[in-house]
C-alpha cells in the first residue's frame, strides 16, 4: 500500500496517530504510550518523504483537539498531554524538513500551522499548570519551522510591523511582533531584522516599538546562543552593514529615550547593540571622540552612574544592572586572545555590578524574583568566565546567613556553568570543588527546613558530617517554616539535587579529609537524597534525587564516596539506601512506584557494574556478604524486629575499622550487616510488585530479578562458592526474568505465568517469608475492606472503618491513582483495579504459601513419632498425629481459614467475583504444599454439616461450601502442578469424600442437586485416576463404601423424570456415576461390612449379587430405550449416545467386578452364558473377553488359595526396597501398641529368619533405635521393640549355646564339694557373724573370673545368628556406603549403626547389650532359662547376681562407684577391660554370610501367618498414614501398602475363618514352644531333617488339646512308602528320646496322616 497509494497510507498512519492520543483513547496505560511513541516515530521517519502530507495532517489534527470542547479535569489533562504529544512530533518533523519543500508548503505552514502554534504563545496565562509548557513546546515548534521556513515567519513578522504603523494606540495588537524572541536566527537573518525594524521604528506605535525593542534583544541572544562563532568572528572581523544598522538603529532607540522610564526600557538593547559594533566600543574608548558617537559615550557614562548608584532614579540604577549583565554575557563569548576593548568596558563596570546585585545587607530587587534571580545568575556565570579566580561573590552566596535567594542562585549558576560550556575557552567547574564542604552543608540545611516545612518527619541522617557537626546541631527551628520559606526551600532544595545530579563530584570531593571523614560525608549526602525520594509532596524533587542516585552510582562517582575503602563504603552506603527504598516501596509511601522501580533496576545495573569492575579485590568486603544455609532452609541470619531494623539503617553510624568497615546502629543492632538486610528487602519490594494489577510494575519487577542473579553471580565468583548460597532460589528468579522479555498476551495470563513461577520457588528465604506474612497482612486488610462495601463508604464526611488512608503500593506516574485495597483506608469496588489486585494478592499467597509452611518446619503436616521404646524413657518416641489444627494461629493456616470462608461469600456486589476466583486459585494456583493442610481445613469443616447421630444439616451455605469444595478438589486433582504428587499424599482425603457422598445423597432430586452429584462422581472418577498420589488409610474399605453409594444413583430418577432436560441430566448423571464406578472397582475385592454374622464367602458372593444385577438392570434399561429411540426416528439420536456411552461403561463395571472377585463371582455370572436372551449372552460374552483381556487370574478358584494369599501376605512384609529399607515392616513396627510388642518381635524374627533376611530386619530395627538414644547409656535399656527383637533372637538362637556354656559351670558351683560351703554374701550389712568378708570376696571373684575366662574363650561357638546381631550394633569396616553402590554392596559395606551415632563408645554398647540381655539373665535365673532342672540355693543365687554385677560393669567399661562393697572389684574390672573389648570385637566384626548360616527358622508356622495377618488388619490404616507422612515415602512408593491392603480385602478380617480349607483353619497360635524345642536341640543340624525338609510332605497347622503344633503328611507327594516309615520312626525316637510322644494317625482312605505332638 506504502508503494502504490502513498497518499492513502500515509493518511491511514496519521488517522491511526490521532485515534490513539489521550483526548480520544482516555487515559494512558503502559501498552497505549508505547504505542503512540511508535506512530509518533513512524510519522517523523515519513515526513523525511512525504514532508507536506505529515505536516498537513498534524495540523489538521491540532487544529481539532484545540476547538475540542472539554469538561472534567481528567479530560483537561488528557488534553494536554495530547498538545504536547502533537506539538513534540511537530517539532521533530520540522527539524527533519528536507531542503526541496516547495514554496506551496512553505505557503501552507504559514496560513495553517503558524497560526495555531501562534496561539499557544499568544494565549499564555500566568500560573496556568499547563500553560508554561504547551509555550515551551510551541517555541521550539516555531524555532524548527524557522529554520527553514524564515521567510514565511519573517513575512508574516513584517506584515504586522507594516500594520502596527497604521493603526492606532488602542488596535494595536503585538503578539506577532512577538514571535521575533522564538524564531531562528543567524548573522544574516539578524542584520534583516534589523534593517527591517530601522526602516519602520519611527512609524511604529509606542507600545509597537516598546515590544520591539524587547524582542530584538532575546532575537539577539537567540543567535549568540545558538550560532557562537558567528557573534565572535564578529570580533574577528568586524561587519560594517551589521554596525551600520546596530548603529542606525542605537541613534533611533536614544532618541526615543526621552524620560526616565524610556531610558530604563531601552538600555539594555542600546548595550546589545553597540556590542554589535565593536569598532565604535574601540573608538568611544578614546579620549576623544567624534561627535557622531558622543551619544554612545555618554551612554556608558550614564550607566556607570546608575550603576554606582549616582543617577538619582531606581529605575535607572536597575536598568543600568541588567544592561551590564547583557555587557558581561555578551563578552563571554568572545576570546579573550582577541584582545578586545570591551574587556576594559566590563571591567570598568563589573566592580559596581557585583556590589549592587550581591549585597546581603540590601538586596537587588525589582519586585519580580523570578527576573532577578535570573539577572543574578547571568551575572554569577559571566563573572565566573570572566575570572573563575575571583570567587568573592561565591562566598557571600555560600554564607549560611546570606539570603535564601542568593544561594538560589548560586546554585543554578553552578548549575548552568557545568551544562553549558560550548566555548572552549569558558573555565571549567574544578575551580569551585574547594567549596564541596560548604555546598554539603547548604543541602543538609536545606533539605531539614524543606521537609520540616512540609510536616514531615526531620530528615534522618547516616552519618553527620564531621566538619560541620557542630553547625548541623546548632540548626534548630522553634517553628515551622512559613509556606513561603517552604516554597522558596523547596526550589533551592530541587536546585542543589540537579546539581549533584550535573556533576555528583562537586559534592563528592573532600579535599585533605581521611577516609572516615569522607565515607561520613558521602553517606549524609546519599541519604539526604534517599530521604527525598519517598517525598509525595515534592514529585519533582523525587524525581530529580532519583537521577542524581544514579548519577552517584556510576563508577567514576562510586569511587569518589570514599576512595581510601571504596568497596566496604559502597556495600555500607548503598545497602542502606536500597534498604530504605525498599521498605518505604513495601510500606506503601510512595507514588509513581512504578517509576522507582524502574529506578531501582538502573540501580543496581550499576551496582553490578561496580561490583565487576572491582571483582578481584571485593574479597576485602567478605564480611558484608552472607550465604544461606540450603540443606537448612533459611539464611544464616540473625532476624530483627522491623521497627529496630527500620531505624538501624537510616540511623547507622559508619565507622572505619582496621582493614575494614562496620555498622553501629544508633538503636543497638550493633554488628548487623545492612548489607543482608538490604537484599532481604530488596527480594520483599520484588515479591509484592507481582501482584500488582499494573502490568508495567510486574515486568519491571521481574526483570530486577535478573540483576539479583548478577549479583550472586559475581559474588560466587568471588568468593568460589555455588550461587545458590547466596540466592538459594536462583533459578526461579532467572526465570522470572526471561518471562520479563517475553510479550504477554495479558494481565490474566501474566498473573497466571506469575503463580506458577511462584509455586517454583523452593527454599524458604527471609525476603520470601517475609513478602507473604506483609502481602497477607494487607490482603487481610483489603478483604475486610471488601467484605463491608459499602459501609466503608464515606458517610457524612467520615470513614466509618477507622483504616488510615495511605498511598497504595502500585500507583503509575500518569495515574497518579490511590489503590485502597492495599493502602488502607475505603474502597471503591467499581474501581476495578480495585478488586484485581485483591485477585492478585490471593493468588501470590496460595502460589507462595508453601515455601512459607517450609520455612515453619512443615508446620500442620501429619508426622508420625516412631514408638521405639516408652514414653518416658526416649524422646519423640509416642505415635501421634501432629494435625494442621495444632498450628492454627500460623499466617498461612489462617490466610486457609479465610479462604474457606470465603468460598461461601454472598457478598451482594462482589460475592460471585469472589467465589469463582477462590474456587479457581485454590484449585488451580494454590501450592502443592499446602495441599495436606488444605484437605484437613476440609475435613474438619465438612465434618461439621453432620449432628452428634450423623445426620446431615442441610442448609444452603452448606450446600454451596460442597459444592465449592468438589470443584476445587477435582481442578487440583485435575491440574498436574510441579510436585503435586509428592504432597497429595501427606493426607488421606478419604474421610472428606465420604462426607461429600453422605451430604449429597439428601440433596434430593432437582435440577441443581443432580448436577452437583454429577460433578461429585466426575471427581471420584479424577480420584482414582490420581491414586497412585494419593493416601488411603483403608482404601479398600473406603472403595467398597463409595461403590455402595455411589450405585445408589444409578437408574435413581432416570425412568421417573418427565421433563427431558431432567431427563438428560438424570442420564448425564447416571453416565457419571457409572463411569466413577469403573474407576472404583478397577482391582477392587469385595469387602462386606464386618460383624453382620455372615460368613465371609456367603457375605461377598451376596454383595456381587447385588451388584451384578443392577448393572444387568441397567443393561436392560439401556436396551429398551434404546429401542423407544430407534422408533422415534432422528428426534432422539443425542440421548442415543448417551444411552451408548452408559452401556459400554457398565460393561467395563461388570468386567471389572467380576475381575477382582472371580471367586465370589462367577458362580452368579457363569450362567449368563446360558441365558435364554441373545442379548444377555452377547453381554456375558462381551464380559468374559474383557476380563480375559484384563489378564484375570483364576489361580484364586484353585484349592490353596488361601494359603498361597498368606504366602503372598509374608513376601509383602518382608519385601526389601533398593536402600535396604523395610516398608511394611518398619511402618507396622512404628504403629503396634507396645502391648503387643513380644509378639511382633517373635512374628518378624520367625518370618525375617525363613526368609535370609534377618540381618536386613535386626539393621532396620537397631538403626531406628540408635537414632532414637539420648545416650550410649540408655541404648537397649528401655523395653523398646528393638530391646525385644534382640531379645528374642538371644533366647531362639542362643539356647544352645548358654547351655553349652552356663550348664558344666553352675553344675560345678552347685554340686562340687569345693563350693558346698562357700558363701558369696559381699554386703557388709547382709553377712552372717560367722562370715568373712575377705574370703566371701575372694570366693566370688573366683567364681567370677571362672565364669569370665570361660565366656571370653568361647568365641568359637557363639552362634552365626548372634554375631549377625551383634555385627548389626557394631561393624568394623572402612569403606563407606557409596550413593551409588549396588544394594549387593550396601548390604555388605554399610557402616556400624552404634559407630555412627556414638562412635567413642560403639563397641560397649554391643558388650553392654550382649550381657544385659543375654548372658546375665541366664546366669542369674538359669532354672527359668532352661539351663537347670531346678532353683540354685539362695546362697548360690545371691552369688550369681553378685557376679553378673561385676560381669555387666566389665562390659559396660565402667567402675563401681556408688555400691561401697563392690568397690574392692573395681581392680579386677579394670584389668579385665581389655580381655572383654577382644571378645567383643571377635564376636561383632565379622558376619557370616546368609547362605552359610542354618535357618533353624526356615519353618514358618500358623500361629504366626496368622498373628501377622491380624496385626496388619487392625493397624492397616496406621500403617497407610505412616507410609504416607514417612520421609522414605517418595522413594518407596504405595504399591507396597496397595498389595498389602488389597491381599487383606481378600482375606476378610482375622476373625472369618473359612471351615472347608483345614490348612490355615487352626486356632490362633500364640506359643513358641515348638520353635524353640526345634532350635535348642538343633534338630535343624541333623541331616536326616534335612532329608525330610526337602521331601516337601509336611506343614504344620494347629496345635493339639495341650497347646502343642500339629503337623499334617501329604502321603500323595511320598513316593516311598518305606521312606516315610524310616523317617517317621526317626522322628518319633528322636522325640522321645527328649520326653515327647508321636502319635501317628492314619486312614484308608486319606492320603493324609496326622501326626499329633502329645
Amino acid at each position: 500500500m506504502a508503494a502504490h497509494k502513498p497518499v492513502e497510507w500515509v493518511q491511514a498512519v496519521v488517522n491511526r496517530f490521532d485515534e490513539q492520543l489521550p483526548i480520544k483513547a482516555g487515559q494512558q496505560n503502559t501498552h497505549t504510550k508505547v504505542s503512540t511513541e511508535h506512530n509518533k516515530e513512524c510519522l517523523i521517519n515519513i515526513s523525511k518523504y512525504k514532508f507536506s502530507l505529515v505536516i498537513s495532517g498534524l495540523t489538521n489534527i491540532l487544529k481539532n483537539v484545540n476547538n475540542m470542547r472539554i469538561f472534567g479535569e481528567t479530560a483537561e489533562k488528557n488534553l494536554y498531554l495530547s498538545q504536547l504529544i502533537i506539538l513534540d512530533t511537530l517539532e521533530k518533523c520540522l527539524a527533519g524538513q528536507p531542503k526541496d519543500t516547495m514554496r506551496l508548503d512553505e505557503t501552507m505552514l504559514v496560513k495553517q500551522l503558524l497560526p495555531e502554534i501562534c496561539h499557544f504563545i499568544h494565549t499564555y496565562r500566568e500560573g496556568n499548570q499547563h500553560a508554561a509548557e504547551l509555550r515551551n513546546s510551541a517555541s521550539g515548534v516555531l524555532f524548527s519551522l524557522s529554520c527553514n521556513n524564515f521567510n514565511a515567519v519573517f513575512s508574516r513578522i513584517s506584515t504586522r510591523l507594516q500594520e502596527l504603523t497604521v493603526c492606532s494606540e488602542d488596535n494595536a495588537d503585538v503578539h506577532d511582533i512577538e514571535l521575533l524572541q522564538y524564531i531562528s536566527v543567524d548573522c544574516s537573518k539578524l542584520k534583516r531584522l534589523l534593517q527591517e525594524t530601522v526602516f519602520k521604528f519611527k512609524a511604529l506605535k509606542k507600545v509597537a516599538q516598546l515590544a520591539v525593542i524587547n524582542s530584538l534583544e532575546k532575537a539577539f541572544w537567540n543567535w549568540v546562543e545558538n550560532y557562537p562563532d558567528e557573534f565572535t568572528k564578529l570580533y574577528q572581523t568586524p561587519q560594517t552593514d551589521m554596525a551600520d544598522c546596530a548603529e542606525k538603529l542605537f541613534d533611533l532607540v536614544d532618541g526615543f529615550a526621552e524620560s526616565t522610564k524610556r531610558k530604563a526600557a531601552v538600555w539594555p538593547l542600546q548595550i546589545i547593540l553597540l556590542v554589535l559594533c565593536p569598532e565604535i566600543i574601540q573608538d568611544i574608548a578614546k579620549d576623544v571622540v567624534e561627535e557622531t558617537k558622543m551619544n554612545k559615550k555618554l551612554f556608558l557614562d550614564n550607566l556607570r552612574k546608575a550603576l554606582a548608584g549616582h543617577s538619582g532614579s531606581r529605575q535607572l540604577t536597575e536598568s543600568a544592572a541588567i544592561a551590564c549583565v547583557k555587557l558581561c554575557k555578551a563578552s563571554t563569548y568572545i576570546n579573550w586572545e582577541d584582545n578586545s576593548v570591551i574587556f576594559l568596558l566590563v571591567q570598568s563596570m563589573v566592580v559596581d555590578l557585583k556590589n549592587l546585585l550581591f549585597n546581603p545587607s540590601k538586596p537587588f530587587s525589582r519586585g519580580n524574583q523570578n527576573a532577578d534571580v535570573d539577572l543574578m545568575i547571568d551575572c554569577l556565570v559571566s563573572c565566573f568566565r570572566i575570572n573563575p579566580h575571583n570567587n568573592q561573590h561565591f562566598k557571600i552566596c555560600l554564607a549560611q546567613n546570606s539570603p535564601s535567594t542568593f544561594h538560589y542562585v548560586l546554585v543554578n549558576s553552578l548549575h548552568r556553568i557545568i551544562t553549558n560550556s560550548a566555548l572552549d575557552w569558558w573555565p571549567k567547574i574544578d575551580a569551585v570543588y574547594c567549596h564541596s564542604m560548604e555546598l554539603r552543608s547548604m543541602f543538609s540545611e536545606t533539605l531539614h527546613k524543606a521537609i520540616q516545612g512540609c510536616g514531615a518527619h526531620p530528615a534522618i541522617r547516616m552519618t553527620p558530617s564531621l566538619t560541620f557537626k557542630e553547625k548541623m546541631t546548632s540548626l534548630k527551628f522553634k517553628e515551622k517554616p512559613t509556606d513561603l520559606e517552604t516554597r522558596s526551600y523547596k526550589f533551592l532544595l530541587l536546585s542543589l539535587v540537579k546539581l549533584i545530579h550535573a556533576d555528583p563530584k562537586l559534592l563528592l570531593c573532600n579535599p585533605r579529609k581521611q577516609g572516615p571523614e569522607t565515607q561520613g560525608s558521602t553517606a549524609e549526602l546519599i541519604t539526604g537524597l534517599v530521604q527525598l525520594v519517598p517525598q509525595s509532596s515534592m514529585p519533582d524533587i523525587a524525581q530529580e534525587a532519583m537521577e542524581a542516585l544514579l548519577v552517584l552510582h556510576q563508577l567514576d562517582s562510586i569511587d569518589l564516596w570514599n576512595p581510601d575503602a571504596p568497596i566496604e563504603t559502597f556495600w555500607e552506603i548503598s545497602s542502606q539506601m536500597l534498604f530504605y527504598i525498599c521498605k518505604k516501596l513495601t510500606s506503601h509511601q510512595m507514588l509513581s512506584s512504578t517509576e522507582i522501580l524502574k529506578w531501582l533496576r538502573e540501580i543496581l545495573i550499576c551496582r553490578n557494574k561496580f561490583l565487576l569492575k572491582n571483582k578481584q579485590s571485593d574479597r576485602s568486603s567478605c564480611h558484608f556478604l552472607f550465604l544461606y544455609d540450603v540443606s537448612g532452609g533459611g539464611p544464616s541470619q540473625i532476624s530483627l524486629d522491623h521497627e529496630e531494623m527500620i531505624r538501624c539503617a537510616p540511623g547507622a553510624t559508619l565507622r572505619k575499622g582496621k582493614g575494614n568497615s562496620s555498622m553501629e546502629s544508633t538503636a543497638g543492632c550493633s554488628g548487623t550487616p545492612i548489607c543482608r538486610q538490604a537484599q532481604t528487602k530488596l527480594e520483599v519490594a520484588l515479591y509484592m510488585f507481582l501482584w500488582s494489577p499494573d502490568i508495567e510494575a510486574v515486568l519491571v519487577a521481574m526483570s530486577c530479578f535478573r540483576h539479583l542473579c548478577e549479583e550472586a553471580d559475581i559474588r560466587c565468583g568471588v568468593d568460589e562458592v555455588s550461587v545458590h548460597n547466596f540466592l538459594p532460589n536462583y533459578n526461579t528468579f532467572m526465570e522470572f526474568a526471561s518471562v520479563s522479555n517475553m510479550m504477554s498476551t495479558g494481565r490474566a495470563a501474566l498473573q497466571k505465568r506469575v503463580m506458577a513461577l511462584l509455586r517454583r520457588i523452593e527454599h524458604p528465604t527471609a525476603g520470601n517469608t517475609e513478602a507473604w506474612e506483609d502481602t497477607h497482612a494487607k490482603w487481610e486488610q483489603a478483604t475486610k475492606l471488601i467484605l463491608n462495601y459499602p459501609k466503608t463508604k464515606m458517610e457524612d464526611g467520615q470513614v466509618t472503618m477507622n483504616f488510615s488512608v495511605t498511598e497504595s503500593l502500585h500507583k503509575t506516574i500518569v495515574k497518579r491513582r490511590m489503590s485502597h485495597v492495599s493502602g488502607g483506608g475505603s474502597i471503591d469496588l467499581s474501581d476495578t483495579d480495585s478488586l484485581q489486585e485483591w485477585i492478585n494478592m490471593t493468588g501470590f499467597l496460595c502460589a507462595l504459601g508453601g515455601v512459607c509452611l517450609q520455612h515453619r518446619s512443615n508446620a500442620g503436616l501429619a508426622t508420625y513419632s516412631p514408638p521405639m521404646g516408652p514414653v518416658n524413657e526416649r524422646k519423640g518416641s509416642m505415635v501421634s498425629m501432629v494435625s494442621t489444627e495444632g498450628n492454627a494461629e500460623t499466617p498461612v493456616s489462617k490466610f486457609i481459614d479465610r479462604l474457606l470462608t470465603l468460598m461461601v461469600c454472598n457478598h451482594e456486589k462482589v460475592g460471585l467475583q469472589i467465589r469463582t476466583n477462590i474456587k479457581d486459585l485454590v484449585g488451580l494456583e494454590l501450592s502443592p504444599a499446602l495441599y495436606p493442610m488444605l484437605f484437613n481445613k476440609l475435613k474438619n469443616t465438612i465434618s461439621k454439616f453432620f449432628d452428634s447421630q450423623g445426620q446431615v444439616l442441610l442448609t444452603e451455605t452448606n450446600t454451596q461450601f460442597v459444592e465449592q469444595t468438589i470443584a476445587i478438589m477435582k481442578n487440583l486433582l485435575d491440574n498436574h502442578t510441579e510436585g503435586s504428587s509428592e504432597h497429595l499424599g501427606q493426607a488421606s482425603i478419604e474421610t472428606m469424600m465420604l462426607n461429600l457422598v453422605r451430604y449429597v445423597r439428601v440433596l434430593g432430586n432437582l435440577v441443581h442437586a443432580i448436577q452437583i452429584k454429577t460433578k461429585l462422581c466426575q471427581l471420584v472418577e479424577v480420584m482414582m485416576e490420581r491414586r497412585d498420589d494419593l493416601s488411603f488409610c483403608q482404601e479398600m474399605k473406603f472403595r467398597n463404601k463409595m461403590v455402595e453409594y455411589l450405585t445408589d444413583w444409578v437408574m435413581g430418577t432416570s425412568n421417573q423424570a418427565t421433563d427431558e432436560d431432567v431427563k438428560c441430566l438424570t442420564r448425564d448423571l447416571d453416565q457419571a456415576s457409572m463411569e466413577a464406578v469403573v474407576s472404583l472397582l478397577a482391582g477392587l475385592p469385595l469387602q462386606p461390612e464386618e460383624g453382620d454374622g455372615v460368613e465371609l464367602m456367603e457375605a461377598k458372593s451376596q454383595l456381587f449379587l447385588k451388584y451384578f444385577t443392577l448393572f444387568m438392570n441397567l443393561l436392560n434399561d439401556c436396551s429398551e430405550v434404546e429401542d423407544e429411540s430407534a422408533q422415534t426416528g432422528g428426534r432422539k439420536r443425542g440421548m442415543s449416545r448417551r444411552l451408548a456411552s452408559l452401556r459400554h461403561c457398565t460393561v467395563l463395571a461388570m468386567s471389572n467386578l467380576l475381575n477382582a472377585n472371580v471367586d465370589s463371582g462367577l458362580m452368579h455370572s457363569i450362567g449368563l452364558g446360558y441365558h435364554k436372551d441373545l442379548q444377555t449372552r452377547a453381554t456375558f460374552m462381551e464380559v468374559l473377553t474383557k476380563i480375559l483381556q484384563q489378564g484375570t487370574e483364576f489361580d484364586t478358584l484353585a484349592e490353596t488359595v488361601l494359603a498361597d494369599r498368606f504366602e503372598r501376605l509374608v513376601e509383602l512384609v518382608t519385601m526389601m526396597g533398593d536402600q535396604g529399607e523395610l516398608p511394611i515392616a518398619m511402618a507396622l513396627a512404628n504403629v503396634v501398641p507396645c502391648s503387643q510388642w513380644d509378639e511382633l518381635a517373635r512374628v518378624l524374627v520367625t518370618l525375617f529368619d525363613s526368609r535370609h533376611l534377618l540381618y536386613q530386619l535386626l539393621w532396620n530395627m537397631f538403626s531406628k533405635e540408635v537414632e532414637l538414644a539420648d545416650s550410649m547409656q540408655t541404648l537397649f535399656r528401655g523395653n523398646s521393640l528393638a530391646s525385644k527383637i534382640m531379645t528374642f533372637c538371644f533366647k531362639v538362637y542362643g539356647a544352645t549355646y548358654l547351655q553349652k556354656l552356663l550348664e558344666p559351670l553352675l553344675r560345678t558351683v552347685i554340686t562340687s564339694p569345693e563350693w558346698q560351703h562357700v558363701s558369696f554374701e559381699v554386703d557388709p550389712t547382709r553377712l552372717e557373724p560367722t562370715e568373712s568378708l575377705e574370703e566371701n570376696q575372694r570366693s566370688l571373684l573366683q567364681m567370677t573370673e571362672k565364669f569370665f575366662h570361660a565366656i571370653i574363650n568361647s568365641s568359637s561357638e557363639f552362634p552365626p545368628q548372634l554375631r549377625s546381631v551383634c555385627h548389626c550394633l557394631y561393624q568394623a569396616t572402612c569403606h563407606s556406603l557409596l550413593n551409588k553402590a549396588t544394594v549387593k554392596e550396601k548390604k555388605e559395606n554399610k557402616k556400624a549403626v552404634v559407630s555412627q551415632r556414638f562412635p567413642q563408645n560403639s563397641i560397649g554398647a554391643v558388650g553392654s547389650a550382649m550381657f544385659l540381655r543375654f548372658i546375665n539373665p541366664a546366669i542369674v535365673s538359669p532354672y527359668e532359662a532352661g539351663i537347670l532342672d531346678k532353683k540354685p540355693p539362695p546362697r548360690i543365687e545371691r552369688g550369681l547376681k553378685l557376679m553378673s554385677k561385676i560381669l555387666q560393669s566389665i562390659a559396660n567399661h565402667v567402675l563401681f562407684t556408688k555400691e561401697e562393697h563392690m568397690r574392692p572389684f573395681n581392680d579386677f574390672v579394670k584389668s579385665n577391660f581389655d580381655a572383654a573389648r577382644r571378645f567383643f570385637l571377635d564376636i561383632a566384626s565379622d558376619c557370616p554370610a546368609s547362605d552359610t548360616v542354618n535357618h533353624s527358622l526356615s519353618f514358618i508356622s500358623d500361629g504366626n501367618v496368622l498373628a501377622l495377618h491380624r496385626l496388619l488388619w487392625n493397624n492397616q490404616e496406621k500403617i497407610g498414614q505412616y507410609l504416607s507422612s514417612n520421609r522414605d515415602h517418595k522413594a518407596v512408593g504405595r504399591r507396597p501398602f496397595d498389595k498389602m491392603a488389597t491381599l487383606l480385602a481378600y482375606l476378610g478380617p482375622p476373625e472369618h475363618k473359612p471351615v472347608a480349607d483345614t490348612h490355615w483353619s487352626s486356632l490362633n497360635l500364640t506359643s513358641s514352644k515348638f520353635e524353640e524345642f526345634m532350635t535348642r536341640h538343633q534338630v535343624h543340624e541333623k541331616e536326616e531333617f534335612k532329608a525330610l525338609k526337602t521331601l516337601n510332605i509336611f506343614y504344620q497347622a494347629g496345635t493339639s488339646k495341650a497347646g502343642n503344633p500339629v503337623f499334617y503328611y501329604i502321603a500323595r507327594r511320598a513316593t516311598n512308602k518305606q521312606n516315610f516309615c524310616s523317617i517317621s520312626m526317626w522322628k518319633i525316637q528322636d522325640w522321645s528320646d527328649q520326653r515327647r510322644f508321636i502319635d501317628i494317625s492314619c486312614t484308608a482312605n486319606s492320603e493324609a496322616i496326622l501326626c499329633k505332638a502329645i
